[in-house]
């Protein structure tokens, strides 16, 4: 298998392609726990977004509860900016079925009907179940089914990709 391109070169051009589209002084960010909130905080200081960092756990928002329950690393959602109105970028690590995208969407309109929701994903590897798209992408990836794509984070928090065996059989982000 190929190896996997280096996370903080992945993150740099994330930010390149979002530097000519969005407005700092009027955006917010807001990162999907755990890998979309680590690139999320990156992306925050390199484009100098003015409003408060926001993260989002959609654990409670996912249409598989019901199979899977909920997972027991949940953490509380952080939006500390009015959302009603608000331009909001959602950042996330893989983009793959869509499924995590539409629940963090729901997690938003929880907090009020922003104005407009464009999404940034570190790589889209493909898969959709559902019509989600990301806005910006850093790079695109093929995988087949049964491995996924993990963001790690060490104590340092340096960031690191690898490819793995799926933990989880038809789950998907």
């Amino acid at each position: 298998m190929t190896a996997l391109p280096a996370a903080d070169a992945l993150i740099a051009a994330l930010a390149a392609k979002m530097r000519v589209a969005i407005d700092p002084a009027r955006c917010a960010l807001v990162g999907i726990h755990s890998g979309g909130a680590w690139i999320a905080e990156r992306l925050h200081r390199e484009l100098g977004i003015a409003a408060p960092l926001g993260t989002i756990d959609v654990g409670l928002h996912r249409d598989d509860l019901e199979t899977s329950g909920l997972r027991s690393a949940m953490r509380a959602s952080s939006v500390p900016f009015e959302v009603g109105g608000a331009d909001i970028v959602l950042v996330d690590d893989v983009l793959y079925t869509g499924r995590t995208i539409r629940a963090a969407m729901n997690e938003l309109f929880d907090y009020g009907r922003p104005d407009r929701i464009r999404l940034a994903a570190l790589i889209d590897r493909g898969g959709r179940h559902l019509p989600i798209a990301a806005d910006f992408t850093a790079a695109v990836i093929e995988l087949p089914d049964d491995r996924e794509i993990v963001l790690a984070r060490a104590a340092d928090s340096t960031l690191s990709l690898r490819s793995a065996v799926r933990s989880q059989p038809g789950s998907g982000a």
